[in-house]
């Protein structure tokens, strides 16, 4: 029986090791530990305030607005044309089969706020993207689940998750990014490099698919971007315009431009699974983040982060 109890134990301790950041059982009170987002105290949102469950756009709207540590649930489904701002101190948490249509969420000059676990589709252009993050900083976006359509063309919806002038502690985990043609765009433009360039953001164990661009677009900042799937995207990581990436450990499947520069971006690329195409960025000097992280080998990515349990809304609040 010893022997078989020594058994159980190396078992789960290379399963552990193999998986170091798997997410735990959620509660509204969870916090970041993974990435940017815990640098400079931490990202708490809003735990420990006043929890509030909605189940309207006005009653959404309303909940996040102000700078009072809260927790806001949204409750079934919300349709509209808006976008509603989120205060600082805030947490903004999806309940299973909840889902935002035609809404999409904005953090704008605030600080410390998570989202997590919400689902937000078929955003139009008019109204912006489906999550936008500008001059804003701690902030935790998780297991949310962000798409449209294909069916139009490039311009009738805005981007997915685009995180902008000059935020800095942002960290995108467990979350599911497809069916879109502009991802994620971090950097407002070419010509923004004075606000930019302070920019720091982690992507860790997304899956993105059926993308046709900005997978993302990355300018000017610091970014790191380990243990992510990407399947049949048109692109891949495009780091530009001076951007220093570190990409590890991440899976790629149907596109042959899995990591690339253009206007002299860089990237430090190891332990990627390319899916048989190249590497052709420029070679970047960023090569250890400020905060403790652990790797899955890259073998075991796929099957961590697209199962039923991984990326997307898969938490139960």
């Amino acid at each position: 029986m010893k022997w078989l109890f020594c058994v159980f134990v190396s078992v789960l301790a290379a399963f552990v090791s193999a998986s170091p950041e798997l997410h735990k059982r959620a509660s509204v009170s969870d916090v970041a530990a993974v990435g940017y987002a815990t640098l400079t105290g931490g990202t708490t949102g809003g735990s420990g305030g006043t929890t509030t469950t909605v189940t309207t756009l006005a009653a959404l709207t309303s909940a996040v607005a102000g700078t009072a540590k809260k927790v806001v649930l949204i409750s079934g489904s919300i349709t509209g044309s808006a976008v509603v701002e989120i205060g600082s101190n805030t947490s903004v948490i999806g309940k299973s089969g909840s889902s935002l249509v035609g809404i999409g969420l904005r953090v704008l000059d605030s600080s410390n706020v998570i989202i997590r676990n919400v689902k937000i589709s078929k955003v139009l252009a008019e109204v912006g993207d489906a999550i936008g993050v500008q001059n804003s900083q701690k902030v935790w976006i998780d297991h949310v689940d962000l798409s449209s359509d294909r069916d139009h063309d490039k311009d009738y919806y805005d981007g997915l998750l685009d995180i902008t002038h000059g935020c800095t502690g942002v960290t995108v985990t467990w979350s599911k990014i497809y069916s879109h043609w502009k991802a994620s765009l971090v950097g407002h433009s070419d010509s923004n490099s004075a606000e930019d360039t302070k920019i720091t953001v982690t992507y860790a164990y997304n899956y993105w698919y059926n993308l046709s661009s900005r997978t993302p677009s990355f300018r000017f900042g610091h970014g790191h971007i380990y243990n992510n799937v990407f399947d049949n995207n048109d692109d891949g990581i495009n780091t530009r315009d001076g951007a220093q990436l570190l990409v590890e450990n991440n899976v790629w499947t149907g596109t042959n431009k899995p990591l690339y520069s253009t206007t002299e971006g860089y990237a430090l690329a190891r332990g990627n699974d390319f899916g048989g195409a190249s590497n052709v960025a420029l070679v970047g000097t960023f090569t250890t983040p400020p905060y403790t992280y652990s790797l899955t080998a890259v073998g075991s990515v796929r099957a961590l982060v697209v199962s039923s349990t991984g990326a997307g809304q898969t938490l139960a609040f």
